[in-house]
C-alpha cells in the first residue's frame, strides 16, 4: 500500500511516499513561497502516485486541529508571511480525494519517534519530542494520542529563569522576547554572537547558556508530563549539545525525582537526518485508513 507524506516547514516542504513498512519510496523536497504555488506542488507531486491509499500532513503553524471548528485545516495567524488563514487540508483533500489527516510538524515527529521506539522494542508508552531549529516546539504522545484538545500546546513559548550570564539578551520572539525560542531557536546565534550557529564553536560560553534553558524545558516537561523519554532534534540540536543539556538537568532535578540514565530518557532522534515526521506521518496515514475502512 503507497502512503503519502507532507512535511511543510516555514523554509521547505518534503513529500513522500512509503508503504505500511514505514519505509520511503520516493520523495521530493523544495522550498516554501506562496502557499498557492507551494500548495500546487505537493498536489502535482502526489497525483503522480495514483495508488496513494491515504496522505498524511504535518505542518508549521500555528493551525487549527479542532475538527469541528469551521477553520478545520486552517494555518491560522501564522509569522510566515502570505500563509494566515490558508486551507490547507481542504486544499489538498478536494485535488487528491484521498483520507488525510492533519497535524502540526512536531506532533507528526513525535509520533514518527513514537513509533520507531516501539519498533526498536523501547516498550514505551509516552513520548515528548521536542524541535529547536528556526523555531522551537514540541509535541506529546501519550497512549497513541496527543496532548492537547483545545488546541496544539505552544511550547516553544513557555516562559524560563533567566542565566545570569545572559540577562543583557532581550530574546528574539516578535510575542515574548525572551520564552524559550526566544532564547534557544537558530536565529538567536545571530543576535548573540553576529554569526550562524554552524560557526559557533561548542566550546563556545553562548552553548553552556543554551544549553541551560533546553534543560529547564526538559526538567519542566518531566515534571508536568513524566513521559517516558524526550527526544530532540531539528538543526541546532547535536549529541554533543545534549551532553550538556544532560548535565543541566541533573543539576536542575537535584535527585528529586528519578528518569534513569539521562542518555536513554534526554536523546537524540531514532530517525536519522531530521526524519521523523515522515515516519510519524506514514503511520499517521495508515491508522487513518484503517479507521475508516
Amino acid at each position: 500500500m503507497q502512503l503519502g507524506s507532507i512535511e511543510a516547514g516555514g523554509t521547505k516542504f518534503v513529500c513522500a511516499i512509503g508503504n505500511e513498512d514505514y519505509r520511503i519510496q520516493d520523495m521530493t523536497v523544495f522550498p516554501t513561497t506562496t502557499p498557492a504555488e507551494t500548495l500546487q506542488k505537493c498536489i502535482d507531486y502526489f497525483k503522480k502516485f495514483p495508488e496513494m491509499k491515504a496522505l498524511s500532513i504535518s505542518s508549521f503553524g500555528p493551525i487549527e486541529i479542532r475538527v469541528h471548528n469551521p477553520k478545520y485545516g486552517y494555518i491560522t495567524d501564522t509569522p510566515k508571511k502570505g500563509w494566515s488563514n490558508t486551507d490547507f487540508l481542504g486544499t489538498i483533500k478536494r485535488a487528491l480525494k484521498v483520507p488525510t489527516s492533519w497535524t502540526t510538524d512536531v506532533n507528526g515527529s513525535a509520533y514518527g519517534e513514537y513509533i520507531l521506539a516501539t519498533l526498536f522494542n523501547e516498550h514505551i508508552h509516552s513520548l515528548t519530542y521536542y524541535t529547536i531549529g528556526t523555531g522551537v516546539g514540541a509535541g506529546t504522545v501519550i497512549d497513541g494520542h496527543f496532548v492537547g484538545e483545545l488546541g496544539h500546546p505552544e511550547v516553544g513559548h513557555i516562559r524560563l529563569k533567566r542565566h545570569p550570564d545572559d540577562l543583557d539578551f532581550k530574546g528574539i520572539c516578535p510575542f515574548h522576547g525572551d520564552c524559550l525560542e526566544g532564547l534557544v531557536s537558530g536565529p538567536t546565534f545571530q543576535a548573540r554572537c553576529g554569526k550562524s550557529g554552524r560557526d559557533v564553536p561548542l566550546t563556545d560560553h553562548v552553548w553552556d547558556i543554551m544549553a541551560y534553558y533546553v534543560a529547564q524545558a526538559a526538567l519542566n516537561t518531566t515534571l508536568m508530563i513524566r513521559p517516558a523519554k524526550i527526544v530532540f532534534g531539528g538543526g541546532v540540536v547535536s549529541e554533543a549539545f545534549l551532553k550538556k543539556v544532560r548535565a543541566q538537568f541533573a543539576e536542575l532535578m537535584n535527585d528529586y525525582v528519578e528518569v534513569g540514565p539521562l542518555d536513554k530518557y534526554i536523546t537524540m532522534p531514532l530517525a536519522k537526518n531530521n526524519g521523523s515526521a515522515t515516519v510519524g506521518n506514514f503511520a499517521l496515514a495508515l491508522k487513518n485508513y484503517d479507521r475508516q475502512g
